[in-house]
């Protein structure tokens, strides 16, 4: 399953990735097609002006020492996180991935970068979507709820800093998170006002969803409305996809995935909308599979796979791929998100639940807290029409909102990685 995963995922990343942002006083990003700028990495000429490499210590931690991982997830030695560190004191900061994401994907790492060379330590963690968090650090192994989400988050965080604290010194810390982690670390936030062991000095949500199930059902729409038949045409849509990729190698001559080869293969055949959307979605598709199958296996079977299934490293995850990728966030949440919570509460309906996975539900402390800030782009993929602008008015002037970019898109923006940097220093204004 996870080299069908990951198959997908470098197609995903070779059709989409790359595309120029040149950075301009004012703020200027070339693409005005929402997805287009959701997918277009920029090119290395017109990139935030980087270090190449940093001092990165990799490290794994084990919140539930006790746990016992299946036989099936045999490769899963724990949670790995990442600290890159100065020489000297400094704040630190932590950054929750988005969906499905690890503590090293690209976004995290530019991240990594623009903080270490402000002068910050950087602890990067996987998000609670991610399968190794689900096995080795979700409490209930049911991820999405952000309540939860947020506790494990904690743990995680504290458990990660007692194993590095030796090898730095904090000053102060720090919070943010891009996309669904941008949403979590609203909630850490909340929490630490109870707990105080970091007592975040400031926290910036990143593209945050404003509520996760209107998001989700965007996302799910994006396969079924952009895949000609819907997903019942998925295996002959993907097929075509193959025979593209094929036929752009013999016309260029040369295949990698470096940013430059996957420039001059959009330029050479740019994809229409309907493909970059199906796109968008099938790479959200590949994280939730991914989550569910490793929810299910986790919680003993019954949804993806059968009940109390004995799988081992020679078992074939195929077939509980294509269920996966098949099986909508909106299918998972009917069928086995809501029924999980409505069995601890019986009085909690469905609207109730999605009411609870949004920044609407804790919105008096996101008014009221000063230290909290919002950077988002105002086509967002991800956003319901109005969603930014009711952030917008939430935040006021502690948002930072962009015309273009798409989701999380010009997280790489000269303009984008200097407000980031800024807004922990001070100089946000």
């Amino acid at each position: 399953m996870r080299k069908m995963f990951l198959l997908a995922l470098a197609i995903f990343i070779m059709c989409m990735l790359v595309g120029p942002a040149v950075a301009e006083k004012p703020y200027f990003f070339p693409y005005v097609n929402p997805y287009e700028a959701t997918v277009m990495e920029v090119p290395a000429v017109y990139e935030a002006d980087l270090p190449e490499k940093v001092p990165t210590r990799v490290f794994r931690i084990h919140p539930f020492p006790d746990r016992k991982t299946p036989k099936v997830f045999w490769y899963d030695k724990g949670l790995q996180c990442s600290l890159v560190y100065q020489k000297n004191e400094a704040p630190l900061v932590f950054i929750i991935a988005g969906t499905g994401a690890r503590y090293n994907s690209p976004k995290m790492i530019n991240m990594q970068k623009a903080l270490y060379q402000a002068g910050f330590h950087v602890l990067s963690i996987s998000s609670p979507t991610y399968p190794s968090f689900i096995i080795n650090a979700s409490e209930t192994m049911v991820p999405g709820y952000l309540v939860d989400d947020a506790k494990d988050l904690y743990r995680v965080m504290e458990v990660a800093l007692d194993k590095v604290k030796s090898k730095i010194k904090v000053t102060d810390y720090y919070l943010t998170g891009y996309s669904l982690g941008g949403i979590q670390s609203a909630y850490v936030s909340l929490l630490d006002e109870e707990r105080q062991v970091f007592n975040f000095k400031k926290v910036l949500l990143i593209n945050p969803p404003a509520n996760l199930y209107n998001s989700v059902e965007r996302l799910d729409k994006l396969v079924a409305n952009n895949i000609p038949g819907g997903m019942d045409n998925f295996d002959a849509w993907y097929q075509d996809l193959i025979e593209s990729l094929s036929s752009l190698y013999e016309q260029m001559g040369y295949f990698d995935l470096s940013g430059d080869f996957i420039y001059k293969a959009y330029k050479r055949r740019p994809p229409r909308e309907d493909f970059l959307a199906a796109l968008v979605g099938l790479s959200f598709s590949i994280s939730s599979a991914d989550m569910m199958f490793t929810a299910d296996v986790m919680r003993g079977g019954g949804y993806i796979t059968p009940k109390n299934v004995v799988m081992s490293n020679s078992t074939s995850l195929a077939p509980y791929a294509m269920v996966g990728i098949r099986t909508g966030f909106t299918d998972y949440f009917r069928e086995y998100f809501y029924p999980y919570f409505h069995a601890k509460d019986p009085s909690l309906t469905e609207q109730g639940l999605i009411d609870q996975l949004s920044l609407n539900h804790i919105e008096g402390y996101l008014r009221s807290s000063s230290k909290i800030g919002l950077l988002h782009n105002q086509d967002d993929i991800i956003m319901q029409p109005g969603e930014v602008d009711y952030l917008h008015g939430v935040f006021g002037d502690r948002a930072q909102i962009y015309p273009t970019g798409g989701h999380c898109g010009n997280m790489n923006h000269p303009d984008v990685v200097r407000f980031i940097v800024n807004f922990f220093d001070g100089q946000e204004g």
